[in-house]
């Protein structure tokens, strides 16, 4: 394995960011938006979280990379066997009490999985992984007023996708 050497830009990069995009991604360890797109330290602002799901802090951040960063895009990325949307999955089915700020991150990811089960697909966690994004890029789309607006204007495009762990392949939704 060789380690890539980021020393290079240090100083640049100490002073001032200019990333190119936003990220909402998933806090899964196999998951590395910089990797999956081949960027180095200062490329990607982003905001992670299990379940890859937008709440008011992550939207803050996001707001921040639009209005003072001027990030031109933010995707939304999912992944395949996303353990957060699996638990939802599970925990709804199941109707378990989760413990401590669990049912947070159920809650946040109920309304994709809703969605989802009513479409009847052949792989219901495919079809809950990829309904979560697209919840979550029309959340971002519909953020106001910072976002909201600057997509209205066209200075910010907001998108999905879903990032297969073992192709390392990044599919649009």
């Amino acid at each position: 394995m060789e380690n890539r050497d980021f020393s290079a830009g240090r100083v640049a990069r100490a002073s001032a960011q200019y990333p190119i995009a936003g990220l909402v991604s998933c806090a899964d360890s196999r998951v590395a938006p910089e990797y999956a797109f081949d960027q180095g330290p200062g490329e990607l602002f982003v905001v992670r979280v299990a379940g890859n799901f937008v709440d008011d802090h992550g939207l803050a951040s996001l707001e921040y990379g639009v209005a003072v960063l001027g990030l031109p895009l933010i995707m939304v990325l999912g992944h395949s066997g996303c353990g957060a949307v699996d638990a939802t999955m599970k925990t709804i089915k199941d109707k378990t009490v989760l413990p401590g700020h669990l049912p947070l991150l159920i809650e946040a990811i109920r309304p994709a999985i809703e969605t989802a089960e009513k479409t009847k697909a052949a792989n219901p966690l495919d079809a809950a992984i990829a309904e979560n994004v697209r919840y979550n890029v029309r959340r971002l789309v519909e953020a106001k007023p910072i976002v909201a607006e600057a997509v209205t204007k066209g200075t910010v495009k907001v998108v999905g996708a879903v990032y297969d762990i073992a192709t390392g392949k990044v599919a649009m939704v």
